[in-house]
């Protein structure tokens, strides 16, 4: 952990509420990120985003100083994420159908097509596969840091990112993104 970013929690932890407006605009891209991989709905990524803040500001004071930072605060939005899914898991609301918009534009390039091939894929995988693959690919976290994040083992993590991408890449052969070339798959 940078010397900056030791100074600003220190005070933090003294109640200067300018540096906590310097720890949030430092992180509120990746707590957001996280939030929006996981939960796919913008307004419920953005009030996680918010809690993870609150509820880290909070507890700075029992965050171990010794350990980095960014998991810590990431394993708080993760469990406020994983909480709000829990909730919606036993109470259940009705899906609205949306109309496509047709905006005119041209078709999309096949880069753009294949990021969102992924994002669907993506939300097709198990919340704890995306949520490892989301920290290690996307975050670019250690698979020790993503442990730490999500509260589980090393082991655990290695599985879950493997399944991640194996479930994806076959997502993707399946809706003819991705063709199997010997033990790779390459685009389309």
């Amino acid at each position: 952990m940078d010397d900056e970013l030791r100074s600003v929690i220190r005070r933090c932890l003294g109640g200067d509420e300018t540096a906590m407006v310097a720890l949030v605009q430092r992180f509120q891209g990746q707590v957001f990120g996280l939030c929006y991989r996981m939960l796919r709905q913008r307004q419920d990524a953005e009030d996680m985003a918010q809690e993870t803040f609150v509820r880290a500001l909070r507890n700075l004071g029992s965050w171990d100083s010794t350990r980095e930072f960014e998991p810590w605060l990431l394993a708080i939005a993760g469990n406020r994420c994983r909480t709000l899914m829990a909730k919606r898991m036993k109470k259940p609301t009705p899906q609205t159908l949306v109309a496509p918009v047709v905006d005119g534009r041209p078709d999309p390039t096949p880069g753009r097509i294949l990021a969102e091939e992924v994002e669907l894929g993506l939300a097709q995988l198990r919340d704890e596969y995306r949520a490892a693959f989301v920290l290690f690919h996307e975050q670019e976290l250690s698979y020790a840091e993503i442990g730490d994040a999500l509260g589980c083992p090393l082991g655990t993590v290695k599985t879950w990112v493997h399944r991640a991408r194996r479930e994806l890449i076959e997502f993707l052969r399946v809706r003819g993104v991705f063709e199997e070339a010997g033990h790779a798959a390459r685009a389309v």
